[in-house]
């Protein structure tokens, strides 16, 4: 019984006794894998230590060819291996070098000025990072400018090495790279230079004096202590903006500033000793004359206003006001009193603005294609018989003329002299020299046929064939430009005058006749008035006109023209169509012999076709542009500038056949700097220091 009872009680004991055992094993064997690294490196390659710290982190290490050198270090502590990994990182910093870790449990070793543009980790507030890894961090400045305090921060990273400080002023934040221990160090200096000042704005109501006036007096005033006293600091310095509609002065800053420009501003808002002002106000872009115009309507209006409200009081007194323009300074000279010279000053500063300009570019294409066929055939007979077709095909009849007249004819028989004394022969029978036909019938015919003209006789009959087939094909592309001023207009042409007859007249008995003749522009034309509207769009009333000289009529000369005149909306560097003529013409003439033309195949012995066709594609396109600063305007010159130099260049580069290449004129380059000759003072030093040159070679 003893056995049995004892055997269940030896195989229960001897089970917990092993699963003890165990349990401390498994708590042994994981405290002794939690702290089982005890770096010990003497005198190791670095590359050797890399590949070791990999194979005990279970790491892929990429090694940058750069990465040389031997590592010395020894720790007398067990580390974990979140500690071992910091402690490789630190070795690798102290030696000039960064691990950038991968997502797929790569790490890749470089240099520490290279691992800045590495895909390192961008970090934050939630997960800032530790000890020497590398990272980048954006931080967010409200109170300061990132531009002031980017340069202290610069100082304190490690700008040869991985780090770096960069800032972006729009945004206002500055961006940090490098080790985490120093990136979240700088991160704390931020945060305790970034507090908040006390900025704040103020608003102060003028009586008597005008807003904008006392703001340039101020601004003026801050320029020349800031000249004095260079190193004031910036929050010290208020900023300073009128309000024309209230005739306020705002003023925003710290407290200090704000109330040294009240004082300032309480005292030079005084009112005037005298009812009249005299002010002169130098115009900066409007005409002084036109100026005055405006003025003088407004201060009526404004008068008007004011003596309506203070008609029923009997203090009221009548207003001297005195608007005067000097053309030659471009200055407005006004007395008034001080309310009515505020009111003035804010509509000349309103109007006495840069005006923007447009520029207009017109491109014109027209593409012409015509096709002409013409084949005729005529037939003679010497008895009097032909045919004559005039579409196209030289008339037989013209043609036997100039034949016949190129005849020569025979000379004249002059019959033997005999001497009427003696009866002897003085002189033989001889027949004169034959006399030459007139050829300038024929060279009138041959030179008004085109194509081939081929002609056959037999016997008394003969007969001319006449085939011609022509092909026209133009492509005419004009691009006229042209600048001007908002609401101003501009005209453009480019052509010659043509004289055409008016008139004629003769005196009596046809005698000393005369023609009257005026001469018209013809060419390629372009007149254009541009408003420019809020926004990018642009309304531009337009007269385009293209002409040229077609040939001659009966009468004078005939001219081609194509005009078009419209008001259009077009965007600020939109293109927009003006207008187009595509027009397409095909014409057939037959000129035949009744009966014997209208059989099959053999009919065409017996007449004369002509085919024509013509087709006309014609484009008028505009592109306005708006320039609003003399940059834009100074970018648009450049580019025209250097698009005719480089044709130029490209002439020299082909050559000329008989002269030099050097004789083609070439722009030079564009050049934004004024070159000034020099001073007086550098032109005297110039001729001292050439005279001690000369003295010392002559010694």
């Amino acid at each position: 019984m003893r056995k049995l009872l004892s055997a269940p009680w030896y195989k229960q004991s001897l089970t917990g006794v092993v699963t003890a055992v165990m349990l401390n094993g498994v708590l042994l064997s994981a405290n002794v894998h939690a702290a089982d690294y005890s770096p010990n490196f003497k005198g190791t390659e670095i590359a050797e230590f890399i590949n070791i710290v990999g194979k005990n982190l279970k790491k892929t290490m990429i090694v940058d060819p750069n990465v040389r050198g031997k590592v010395n270090v020894r720790s007398y502590d067990l580390l974990t291996e979140e500690q071992y990994y910091q402690f490789f990182l630190n070795v690798l910093e102290v030696y000039g070098f960064a691990a950038v870790e991968m997502d797929n449990n790569v790490v890749k070793i470089i240099r520490n000025k290279d691992a800045k543009t590495s895909s390192i980790p961008v970090v934050g507030n939630d997960n800032p990072g530790s000890g020497d890894e590398m990272v980048t961090r954006v931080v967010e400045v409200k109170n300061v400018t990132v531009r002031e305090l980017t340069p202290l921060l610069r100082q304190l990273s490690d700008q040869a090495g991985g780090g770096n400080v960069v800032n972006y002023d729009p945004a206002n934040v500055i961006m940090l790279t490098g080790t985490a221990a120093v990136v979240n160090r700088l991160v704390k200096i931020i945060e305790r230079v970034d507090k908040a000042g006390d900025q704040d704005v103020q608003i102060i109501k003028l009586k008597y004096a005008s807003a904008g006036e006392m703001v340039r007096i101020i601004e003026a005033m801050n320029k020349s202590s800031e000249g004095k006293s260079a190193g004031t600091p910036t929050f010290l310095i208020p900023k300073i903006v009128a309000d024309d509609r209230t005739n306020s002065v705002i003023v925003s800053g710290e407290a200090q500033a704000r109330e040294r420009v009240a004082r300032l501003v309480s005292r030079l808002d005084s009112e005037l000793e005298s009812n009249g002002n005299t002010r002169v106000y130098h115009l900066k872009y409007a005409k002084s004359e036109d100026m005055v115009k405006v003025l003088e309507g407004v201060s009526k209006s404004i008068e008007s206003d004011s003596s309506g409200t203070k008609k029923s009081s009997k203090s009221s007194k009548t207003r001297n006001i005195s608007i005067d323009a000097h053309e030659d300074t471009n200055t407005l000279v006004i007395t008034a009193q001080p309310d009515m010279l505020r009111s003035l000053e804010a509509v000349i500063r309103q109007l006495d603005i840069r005006r923007a300009q447009v520029l207009i570019e017109a491109i014109i294409v027209e593409v012409f294609e015509g096709d002409g066929v013409n084949l005729g055939v005529q037939w003679y007979h010497e008895s009097g018989a032909m045919t004559q077709f005039t579409n196209g095909v030289a008339p037989i009849s013209s043609i036997a003329a100039a034949a016949e007249a190129a005849k020569s004819t025979p000379g004249d028989i002059v019959p033997a002299v005999y001497s009427s004394e003696t009866g002897e022969k003085i002189s033989d029978e001889y027949r004169k020299n034959d006399i030459d036909g007139d050829y300038s019938l024929a060279a009138d015919v041959l030179g008004s046929v085109s194509g081939t003209l081929f002609g056959i006789v037999k016997g008394d009959w003969g007969a001319v064939l006449q085939a011609v087939s022509s092909d026209t094909n133009s492509n005419i592309l004009s691009t006229p430009s042209i600048t001007t001023l908002d609401n101003e207009e501009a005209y453009f042409i480019v052509g010659q005058e043509v004289p055409i007859i008016t008139g004629s007249a003769t005196g009596s008995g046809n005698t000393n006749p005369f023609q009257t003749v005026e001469r018209q522009e013809i060419g390629i034309k372009l007149k254009v008035t541009p408003q420019i509207n809020e926004g990018s769009g642009v309304q531009l009333t337009i007269e385009q006109e293209v002409s040229s000289v077609s040939g001659a009529t009966g009468v004078d000369i005939s001219i081609n023209k194509r005009e078009i005149k419209t008001t259009v909306m077009a965007d600020d560097g939109a293109t927009v169509i003006l207008g187009g003529l595509i027009d397409e013409d095909v014409q057939e003439s037959v000129q035949k012999v009744p009966l014997l033309g209208d059989i099959p195949i053999l009919g065409h012995l017996f007449k004369s076709t002509s085919n024509t066709k013509r087709k006309r594609n014609l484009m008028v396109f505009l592109r306005p542009t708006i320039v609003r600063n003399g940059q834009l305007m100074d970018d648009l010159s450049k580019e025209k500038y250097n698009y005719i130099r480089a044709q130029e260049v490209s002439s020299r580069e082909a050559g000329l056949e008989l002269m030099d290449d050097e004789k083609l004129p070439i722009l030079p380059e564009w050049n934004d700097e004024l070159s000034l000759p020099p001073s007086f003072e550098e032109h005297m030093q110039k001729v001292e220091d050439k005279k001690t040159m000369t003295k010392k070679e002559d010694e």
